[in-house]
This record gives structure tokens, C-alpha cells and sequence, in this order.
């Protein structure tokens, strides 16, 4: 490796001046013209574009219905209420995801059971899963992690096998496929997060997909308050009358964000192609970085790289992963990590009495990894700011 001088972090010459973030939305004129379009129509929100957006989105995952809402999160909750979950109920879910995988589950008055991961993908490891099932079992939430899908075959087997439900956490993996088949397709009811970190953004926004039109209209229904019906639907029937069926929330995705989504959704095949040949080249280069191990992609999927996320070996690197994040963050690039695995949380401790040791793999990887900056709109030499920062930190550290 060539001479890097000292790192920024010691009071060397940084890589970058300005920070590169590890995700970022784009936005094009085409996206604000659009916003400012609905902006000047009849409905800001409960509109028509809701429902175009749903249909488009459907017809991208190849789902035979989509449902909007007003984020991942909201996804989440109304795919766990509308297949029935409640107080008893245990729903499986990987300890290596973000908390709102796990607190769907607990705002329906159900339990987690935290399943540890395979090492090498940090996907769920169905053998796990088969492990915890008990009685009082309803569902297995599966997390598509940075942007590959869970192993469905098998897990679909279990849950078949145990007349259960399949939930598909698919907010990393819009585009991605698995043998052929898209994400969202793939389990009885999969969530979508439209934050400007994921593939398209809204500002906020989600969308649950389904093959089941009951578990559709529950969720719609769920996401309006528990009301049957929204004011388009009461415009367009010239009506004043609804009725509140059971307990929703407010979880309604606006016309201006639909707007935006529908948009963004005409580019994704395109921002995809970016995503996997910026994966490519860091996958390349990293093979001749010692102590730098990407995840591994299995054969059979397509995956939406979300997240890039980087492993430090236990060779060299394994212990100090809070000195590469420090000094590669004063290289200007900003590198993140995901996740703390969730039952580590305060909360879940707390409540539902989880400690270390319950899932050794994923505390262990989540120890060592690093998410490094990958978006659509990074240019080359983007991407080969955060390679030359690699390896200058790893060269210093391992020095």
C-alpha cells in the first residue's frame, strides 16, 4: 500500500473535507415537479395518488395489493395487526435488525423471540427459527438485511409446516430477488420503508404488500384510524356516513408523498444498477485490504445493497472496530453501524428480561461490522474516496 501520511485523526491530511454520508436521497427536478403538481390539485392528502402509488408499487413487487402508510415502521405494525397478532402471541424475529422489527410486535401486545443469524449473511438462521416455535407461536418476521433476502424456501417450509404467518421485513430490499422471484412477493405480508436512507424516498412513507386481499383491507382499514372508509371515499360517494370498525391508527400516507414516490419508483431499476456496481467495486478492491471481509451474497438472490456492510477480522481488526469508525469518520467518510442487536436494548431487558449471550452470533458480528456509504447518486470518485480511506486507516491500525 502506498505512503498515506498520518491519519486525519492524529492530525494528518484528511481524505475528504466534507463529510460523504453512509446514505442519501435523490431528488430530481422531475421529483419536485411532481410534488409541486399535487401541491396545486384538489388533494394534498386521502387523494387519488394514493392509490396510484399503490398500484404501481404492486405491480413492481408483483403483489396483487399494496398498501400505503406513513412509514417502514407503520408497514410493520399494520402487516403484524392485520394478520391477527395480539396479547399472547410470540412472533419470531432476528436479533440483527433495528428495533421497530420487534416493537411492531410489542405494540400489538405480543412477545419477540429474538433468533440468532447466520454469521456470514446476518440473515436469520431458519435452523433458529425451528428451535424457538412453542404454542403460542403466530409468525416469523423475516429481515431482508442491507438488501438480501432471507432464505424464503425454507423458511416458508417452517411456517407451512406450523399453520403460521411469514412477514417479510423487506424496508433494506425493494428490487431485490430471491430465485427469481422479487422481494415483496414472497411471504404473506411484507413491509417497505420509503425513508430518504432506502432505495426511493418520500420523506417518510411505507407500504405493506400482500397476496391476500383480507389481510389488505384490515390493513387499510388499520391505517385509517380503524375507519372503513377515507374522505376520498365519502367525496366520491357523496356521502358523510363511516363507521370505526376497531382500533387504528393514523398512519395515512399523503398525495404530495405519493407523488413523490411514484416518481422515484420510475428510477429505482436504474439507482439499483448504481447500488450493485458501487457493491461490485468495493467488493473488488476490499479483496486486497487484510482484515476486510464484506458480507457474504448468496448464489441464488439478487441483492438491493441497501447497506454495505464490512466485517473486521479477528485476525487484525476484530477488537478495534471503534477505532476504524472514529478515524474513518475524521477521513471525512461517514461509515455507520447496524445494528446493536435488539434484545441488548434498555428497553427489552427491562421488559421482556433479554441479556447477552441469548443470540452469541449476532452480538459477536455486530461487535465487528461497519456500514460503509453506498447511494445511488455517489460518483466514482465517491466510491474511490472511501477505498483510499479504507485502506489508509487499515494500514495505520495494522501497521
Amino acid at each position: 500500500m502506498p505512503d498515506f501520511g498520518p491519519l486525519a485523526i492524529d492530525g494528518g491530511e484528511p481524505i475528504r473535507t466534507h463529510m460523504l454520508p453512509y446514505a442519501r436521497q435523490t431528488i430530481e427536478d422531475d421529483d419536485v415537479a411532481a410534488v409541486v403538481a399535487a401541491l396545486r390539485s384538489d388533494w394534498l392528502t386521502t387523494g387519488p395518488l394514493v392509490k396510484e402509488f399503490e398500484e404501481a408499487f404492486a405491480r413492481e413487487v408483483g403483489a396483487a395489493h399494496a398498501v400505503a402508510v406513513s412509514s417502514g415502521t407503520a408497514a410493520l405494525h399494520a402487516a403484524v395487526a392485520a394478520l391477527g397478532i395480539g396479547a399472547g402471541d410470540e412472533v419470531i424475529v432476528p436479533a440483527m435488525t433495528f428495533v421497530a422489527t420487534a416493537n411492531c410486535i410489542v405494540f400489538q401486545g405480543g412477545t419477540p423471540v429474538f433468533a440468532d443469524v447466520n454469521r456470514k449473511t446476518l440473515l436469520i438462521d431458519p435452523d433458529q427459527v425451528e428451535a424457538l416455535l412453542t404454542p403460542r407461536t403466530r409468525a416469523v418476521i423475516a429481515v431482508d438485511f442491507a438488501g438480501q433476502p432471507s432464505d424464503y424456501d425454507r423458511l416458508t417450509d417452517v411456517t407451512d409446516a406450523h399453520g403460521i404467518s411469514l412477514v417479510a421485513d423487506a424496508c433494506h430490499a425493494l428490487g431485490a430477488r430471491y430465485r427469481g422471484r422479487p422481494v415483496g412477493s414472497l411471504a404473506d405480508a411484507s413491509a417497505f420503508s420509503f425513508h430518504p436512507a432506502k432505495h426511493i424516498a418520500t420523506g417518510e412513507g411505507g407500504m405493506l404488500t400482500t397476496d391476500h386481499a383480507a389481510v389488505a383491507r384490515r390493513a387499510t382499514v388499520f391505517r385509517n384510524h380503524g375507519i372503513t372508509s377515507d374522505l376520498h371515499d365519502r367525496a366520491e360517494k357523496g356521502s358523510w356516513h363511516y363507521e370505526m370498525v376497531d382500533l387504528g391508527f393514523n398512519y395515512r400516507l399523503t398525495d404530495l408523498q405519493c407523488a413523490l414516490g411514484m416518481k422515484q419508483l420510475e428510477k429505482v431499476g436504474a439507482w439499483l444498477d448504481r447500488r450493485r456496481e458501487i457493491a461490485s467495486r468495493y467488493r473488488n478492491e476490499l479483496a486486497h485490504v487484510g482484515g476486510i471481509e464484506p458480507l457474504t451474497t448468496a448464489p441464488d438472490v439478487e441483492h438491493a445493497y441497501h447497506l454495505f456492510v464490512v466485517r473486521l477480522s479477528d485476525q487484525q481488526f476484530a477488537t478495534r472496530r471503534e477505532e476504524f469508525f472514529t478515524a474513518l469518520r475524521a477521513e471525512g467518510i461517514g461509515v455507520n453501524v447496524h445494528y446493536i442487536p435488539v434484545h441488548l436494548h434498555p428497553f427489552y431487558k427491562e421488559h421482556f428480561d433479554t441479556s447477552p449471550g441469548l443470540c452469541p452470533v449476532a452480538e459477536s458480528e455486530y461487535g465487528r461490522t461497519l456500514s460503509l456509504p453506498i447511494f445511488a447518486s455517489m460518483t466514482d470518485d465517491d466510491v474511490e474516496d472511501v477505498l483510499t480511506a479504507v485502506r489508509k486507516v487499515a494500514l495505520a491500525l495494522g501497521g
